[in-house]
């Protein structure tokens, strides 16, 4: 048995015929080389929920250290960055799957109020980076008395 190059976008059987090329210009901007990476395919995936007029962010960053990442706040938006770097002691030519991603990443939330930065509490560990935003005191929910 040989080993095939896994090609996730390779699936269907028949796939050099003209109509299923034109379904994947259509939806593809570029062609899958497995190597083409976009911001799209290299994004932390994350919860974000409100608690107790907190916003909670736990965002997955596996296999960083906190050096790799960046967190920047500036007015309603909240930045992370970060970096994963390659095993470099792999060779592409004896690589025989390759489904990690790596390079950089940058993610922006807009939320709907300013973010004090000195209030935000950051913390990193098992792979999973959560922050609690607290909501400031003007725009918390207040019970309104009816006379």
């Amino acid at each position: 048995m040989e080993l095939v190059r896994y090609m996730p976008r390779n699936f269907p059987a028949n796939r050099n015929t003209p109509f299923s090329r034109l379904f994947d210009d259509f939806f593809t901007p570029f062609p899958w080389t497995g190597e083409l990476e976009t911001a799209e395919t290299h994004l932390p995936s994350v919860d974000i929920y409100e608690k107790e007029n907190h916003i909670h962010i736990k965002a997955e960053l596996p296999g960083l250290s906190k050096e790799d990442i960046s967190l920047d706040v500036k007015g309603k938006l909240l930045t992370l960055r970060g970096e994963s770097k390659s095993d470099n002691e792999i060779q592409e030519g004896n690589s025989y799957i390759r489904e990690r991603r790596y390079g950089k990443f940058e993610r922006t939330f807009n939320l709907a109020f300013e973010i004090d930065p000195e209030k935000v509490e950051a913390k990193y560990e098992n792979g999973v980076l959560s922050l609690v935003i607290p909501r400031p005191e003007e725009q918390k929910p207040k019970q309104v008395s009816i006379h």
